[in-house]
């Protein structure tokens, strides 16, 4: 007996949420492990982050469904035909495709984000901002609805721009890695290709957000806050000076980050 469309669907869900929950573990894990081998690239230096962890955790499990949720709604109208069928996936287009899910996605995460930030909606996003200095561990600590916000770009995206199944899959899972590293404390991507003129992003980016609140809404490029006046006032003079230390990774010492005492920007 062939299997319905609606048990496959709640099967890949699960499965999907599963993979997410696994891949949150192994990260935060092996990122922390670097981490406390390197303090000087800790971003928000001298400030704890750690005190919450295990809420946040707790909270991410929940989260972290809302977040698979989305793709498995987008994927299920598109094989119910209630969205236009999706393009068929080649290879050769699979890279521009890609990058125009990005910058959809960017927007959509933008001006979502902002609405997040408004007095109607800001009691969804408070929980979030908790973390005034984020960590790996803090990536999904958000109210469940919030974060269904702001990841339903795939349910509502295949009504617009008919993607295949393969990109939109690929994006969710670059997104959880790209927030991971977004949320982890420690900049380790800092180059002329995270500050202006390049639209692209580096750590310090979301850091700047949750402890300066007002500034940096986007999620993989500057664009939308450098048109609209909300990037940082510091941002690319922050990644610029991380730059320009360049210190080089270590993984063979521990060292306490209560060593550096430097004060948060």
């Amino acid at each position: 007996m062939p299997m319905s469309d609606e048990l496959f669907y709640l099967l890949f869900l699960f499965g999907f949420y599963a993979t997410t929950v696994v891949t949150y573990f192994a990260l935060g894990y092996g990122l922390t492990w670097v981490n406390d081998r390197n303090p000087e690239r800790k971003i928000q230096k001298g400030r704890g982050s750690d005190k919450r962890r295990r809420a946040e955790v707790r909270q991410s499990l929940v989260s972290m469904f809302s977040a698979c949720l989305p793709l498995t709604i987008g994927l299920y109208v598109q094989q119910k035909g209630w969205a236009p069928g999706p393009w068929t996936f080649n290879w050769w287009a699979a890279v521009p495709l890609f990058v125009l899910c990005m910058f959809l996605y960017d927007t959509w995460f933008y001006f979502m984000h902002r609405l997040l930030h408004t007095k109607w909606l800001f009691p969804l996003h408070a929980l979030h901002h908790r973390s005034v200095a984020p960590t790996i561990w803090s990536t999904y600590s958000e109210d469940f609805f919030d974060n269904f916000l702001l990841q339903s770009f795939s349910a509502v995206v295949v009504f617009a721009v008919p993607f295949p199944p393969a990109i939109l899959i690929g994006h969710r899972l670059f997104e959880h890695f790209n927030g991971m590293f977004g949320h982890c404390g420690f900049e380790y991507f800092a180059s002329s290709t995270a500050r202006y003129p390049s639209p692209l992003l580096c750590t310090t980016f979301h850091d700047q957000h949750h402890s300066g609140f007002k500034y940096n809404y986007g999620n993989y490029f500057s664009f939308w806050d450098r048109v609209l006046g909300t990037i940082s006032p510091n941002y690319d003079r922050r990644v610029k000076a991380f730059e320009d230390e360049g210190q080089p990774l270590t993984f063979s010492r521990a060292v306490d980050l209560a060593e550096v005492q430097e004060k948060p920007d």
